[in-house]
């Protein structure tokens, strides 16, 4: 027997309820949004111009801790976030390489940790204008031989997927973890990259723009014992606030060695 959950439906009210907030500054209930989106799809359906409709809003009743969740799913369903599962080189720079082939696009998202000596597998947000801009990106992605697939309508991969990327990596050797606040910003990311040395290795990055002034990310890298001079001169010329967490019984627990 099959079951099908409403789990597994995409939220129409989401980029409904953005819509009105950034009209009237006023934060309707996702059932109160209904007609809203009713009269958008309406609209994109059949293609209509220089018409007014008029929609019934109601109902005000919305839970502060529901706030982030509409949001995010506001964003997937005005097709501006693509979700993508990317597999590139497992090698020093490359993920320095996939970012510079994204050009100015934002990233919002990324999960990865390593788990294989040959390739690497990512958990990719990326900012777009639209299907159209997603398609592109993918199309651009395999003219350059690198595998992705499109997660975007993958209601396992938002939910779930995204939070468990991880686990403990026993073949990374000399792994050292830190936790990076910087100013949330284009390009601070690359920043980053371009600032860290060739020879080292990341092995698990985390991180998720919630829209803050600041960025946060927990990076873990493979830094030889004999590079940890190179490795401390590197984190003062970075200039980024920052925490080692590699004693952290967390990560000690459920994503070291």
């Amino acid at each position: 027997m099959s079951t099908t959950s409403s789990a597994s439906t995409p939220t129409p009210s989401a980029p409904a309820l953005k819509d009105v907030f950034e009209d009237t500054r006023s934060i309707l209930e996702p059932a109160g949004a209904l007609a809203i989106a009713g009269v958008k799809s309406w609209v994109a359906g059949h293609r209509t111009k220089n018409r007014t409709y008029v929609a019934i809003a109601c109902g005000a009743n919305m839970n502060f801790d529901r706030l982030r969740f509409v949001a995010e799913r506001a964003e997937l369903g005005e097709q501006r976030e693509a979700v993508l599962a990317v597999t590139i080189p497992e090698r020093p720079g490359s993920f320095r390489e996939f970012c510079k082939l994204l050009g100015k696009r934002q990233v919002t998202e990324f999960n990865y940790r390593y788990s294989d000596a040959r390739v690497a597998h990512l958990f990719v947000g990326i900012e777009v204008a639209n299907r159209r801009e997603t398609d592109q990106l993918l199309a651009e992605l395999k003219r350059r031989r690198i595998e992705a697939q499109d997660l975007s309508d993958n209601e396992m991969a938002k939910l779930h997927v995204r939070h468990l990327v991880g686990g403990h990596a026993p073949a990374a050797d000399n792994e050292i973890l830190y936790r990076f606040e910087f100013p949330e910003r284009p390009g601070a990311l690359m920043t980053f990259l371009n600032s860290m040395s060739r020879g080292w290795n990341i092995s698990l990055f985390h991180y998720r723009n919630h829209g803050a002034d600041y960025g946060r990310v927990l990076v873990g890298m493979q830094v030889p014992p004999s590079d940890k001079r190179k490795f401390g001169a590197f984190l003062v010329r970075l200039g980024y606030d920052c925490v080692e967490e590699t004693g952290n019984p967390a990560y000690r627990m459920f994503l070291g060695r």
